[in-house]
């Protein structure tokens, strides 16, 4: 029997289509791109439009072998790689590799969302050819890439140090984290005061109806400033004095909508706030909830749409299944008179795509928990809850916002404070979902006001002035700068986690309290391209380079003009740069003393992270770990606590006694002691200051966090 070939991208995405297809197909898996540019040399004649030149894969020689005698004895082959510029690229590539078509066998291509029995039949049904658009997109984006990190890369290594490299967008985002750690830097602390007033209808009802109001200015509009102590007195002592009326009541019922369905950029930044899943993290549990889950006697099912996308549309289809579920499980309040609908969130946003949403809402969370990992079971019931959540009513909130005036009888002058509290009337959506906020955001306040009208008299109870102090920005989490990147049109969907995956491996930023900082060797590189190749960084140019890339996606564009308009000053640059660039040495003296020769040890970074090496080579060749002391004393043994890691990576505090002394803490250690019995303090991501040994917690205000992470 002829069978007709299939083929995709990995195992897992086979078993579920072989599931759905049945019999006569043969169902074959590329293990990703079977061809790219070769490692050892730039691979592009600039010369000659660029063009490239494409090897096999090493490790995918045997799939093509494979691949090329199926598709010999096959009686048609249909592509069906993933809907995004890689998976095209991948198709045309096996097209080529194998030399389909000379054989006069017929290629389809076939392309859907979602990997469940209608999807995968429909486009089955309706094949298209190769759409080459797309394909000299991914083509471009690839050939820019190789021309910045091949080009840039060998004159780093000349100029300050091996093992280094650039890349036109991993640059622009280690710009992006180095500018923002530059205004931490720059940051002047100004003090100033704040005075809250606890209020109430009367002394003899006081228990029931106090409340606090904030001092927010004058009663004639004037600005009312409080720098010091000694300002924040001489106002304190006024209000003390002064008597207290209801000015205005504002009631006002407020309607909070739901958030679109998930798009790449929003599950990854939702899976950082409420999962603390790395950008990275959630694209591989989104890959596997995509391709497909073991569920039983139903066997291998795409649980998810496809997880690379910039758009929040969703099919009819899905929204009235929605909105079916909705009313079955919460009842028709819950539900709005007419489907919700999200219009394209940037102008980069691509409609044919459809947002992250389950592929069969019926199918609950606590349903797939005998099948699912915990953490796949996390991320799916994340994107199911913000999907039924699109579709829900609105919450109805009633917001009641209080103006007292404080008036001063000696100085004549008025004081306007502010209360305000809110109550949810209905919870439609929230309910079921409400959207993380980020860590940079303040969580509100609830006050319960008493019913309160214009003109009722109110009595002082107390004053509380509060010393404040202004704060930094905050350094970016994976969240933050992926929305910063979304923002500013840098990277797609598909480039995020490598992004930052890659400023991290290369040594330039590293996480702390999971925020990113930037390293040593990340300032050095960042300032050297930002002088001599300021467009490389320049966020505006790396945005506008990404729209073109789309222009060629669309097929208003040739990507042999992108790449020349690009290229041309490009090596002009590097030519100059390549002569004006001095040696930058890197290497930073330490208090160490080589065990060998007796030389200074100086700190270097490497492939692997920071070493120590003899200051005398290459007459002494003498390398040892570098280890970040604490001036903890680890409280088994007493010597120092030193920062360590695993092998996957991530830091933890042991003694520098190890193995003799196998003390360690997952968390940074205090060097001041428990100030209840003597013991190690560790701080927690929350900002808590705890001890090892008994129950004293002390809280950090977010400028001891900053310094902390510093």
């Amino acid at each position: 029997m002829t069978m007709k070939l299939v083929v995709v991208e990995s195992p897992a995405k086979s078993r579920t289509i072989s599931r759905i297809l049945g019999k006569g197909y043969d169902i074959k898996a590329t293990l990703g791109h079977v061809r790219d540019l070769p490692k050892s040399e730039l691979g592009i004649d600039t010369a000659n439009d660029f063009a490239p030149r494409y090897v096999v894969i090493k490790q995918r020689r045997p799939v093509i072998t494979e691949l090329k005698k199926s598709a010999n004895s096959a009686s048609a082959v249909y592509l069906a790689t993933d809907p995004d510029r890689e998976g095209e690229a991948i198709s045309w590539h096996l097209i080529e590799s194998i030399k389909l078509g000379k054989n006069k066998v017929p290629i389809h291509r076939v392309v859907f969302h979602e990997i469940t029995k209608d999807a995968v039949e429909k486009a089955f049904h309706h094949p298209r050819s190769i759409d080459m658009n797309l394909v000299d997109a991914q083509q471009a984006r690839r050939v820019l890439d190789r021309l910045v990190g091949y080009k840039l890369s060998p004159l780093l290594w000349r100029k300050v140090q091996r093992g280094l490299s650039a890349g036109r967008v991993q640059s622009a985002a280690l710009r992006i984290i180095v500018d923002r750690e530059r205004e931490i830097q720059n940051f002047v602390r100004m003090e100033y005061w704040t005075i809250e007033a606890e209020l109430a209808k009367s002394l003899t009802e006081a228990t029931k109806t106090s409340f606090r109001a904030l001092l927010i200015g004058l009663t004639d509009g004037k600005k009312l400033e409080m720098p010091n102590q000694e300002e924040a007195k001489k106002i304190e002592d006024e209000l003390r004095k002064a008597d207290y009326a209801v000015k205005k009541v504002m009631v006002k019922e407020i309607a909070r909508q739901p958030a679109p369905p998930f798009t790449t950029s929003t599950m990854q930044q939702e899976a950082w706030r409420k999962l603390r899943f790395t950008a990275q993290r959630t694209m591989i549990i989104a890959q596997q909830l995509y391709e497909g889950i073991q569920l039983g006697e139903e066997g291998s099912v795409g649980l998810i749409t496809y997880m690379r996308t910039d758009s929040t549309n969703v099919a009819a289809s899905a929204i009235a299944e929605t909105r079916d579920f909705i009313t079955s499980k919460y009842g028709a309040r819950f539900l709005p008179p007419h489907p919700r609908s999200f219009g394209k969130r940037g102008k980069w946003a691509q409609e044919a795509h459809e947002a992250i949403r389950p592929t069969k809402i019926y199918r609950e969370p606590d349903q797939l928990r005998p099948y699912l990992k915990p953490e796949q079971l996390r991320l799916y019931e994340l994107i199911w809850k913000r999907m039924v959540a699109s579709q829900m009513a609105a919450a109805s909130m009633d917001t009641t916002t209080v103006e007292v005036e404080a008036k001063c009888s000696e100085s004549q002058k008025g004081y306007l404070l502010r209360a305000a509290s809110s109550v949810v009337k209905f919870p439609g959506f929230i309910t079921l979902y409400s959207e993380g906020k980020d860590e940079d955001g303040e969580e509100d306040k609830a006050v319960i006001l008493p019913e309160l009208k214009a003109g009722d008299k109110l009595v002082l109870l107390d004053l509380f002035p509060e010393q404040r102090f202004t704060q930094p920005p905050f350094r970016y989490t994976e969240a933050t700068l992926i929305k910063a990147l979304e923002q500013k049109g840098i990277g797609r969907p598909s480039t995020y986690a490598p992004i930052i995956s890659t400023i991290q491996e290369r040594g330039y930023v590293y996480k702390e309290s999971g925020r990113l900082c930037p390293d040593e060797i990340g300032f050095i590189v960042n300032d050297l391209l930002t002088q001599h190749f300021p467009e490389i960084v320049d966020l505006d140019f790396t945005a506008q380079l990404e729209e073109e890339l789309d222009e060629i996606a669309r097929g208003e564009r040739g990507w042999v003009s992108v790449l020349r308009d690009f290229y041309i000053p490009f090596e002009e640059t590097l030519n100059q740069a390549s002569e004006k660039i001095e040696r930058i040495n890197v290497a930073k003296p330490t208090e160490e003393v080589c065990p060998e020769c007796g030389r200074p040890m100086v700190l270097k970074t490497g492939r692997f992270g920071k070493f120590l090496a003899c200051s005398g080579y290459p007459d002494c060749k003498k390398t040892m770990p570098f280890k970040v002391k604490t001036g903890v004393s680890c409280p088994q043994c007493g010597k120092e606590l030193i920062e360590r890691k695993t092998k996957k990576k991530r830091i933890f505090y042991g003694c520098s006694g190890f193995p003799q002394c196998q003390f360690a803490v997952n968390r940074r250690p205090v060097p001041q002691p428990c100030p209840q019995c003597g013991k190690l303090l560790i701080i927690y991501r929350d900002g808590w200051v705890k001890c090892t040994a008994c129950e004293y917690k002390d809280k950090l205000d977010e400028l001891e966090k900053i310094g902390a992470a510093a």
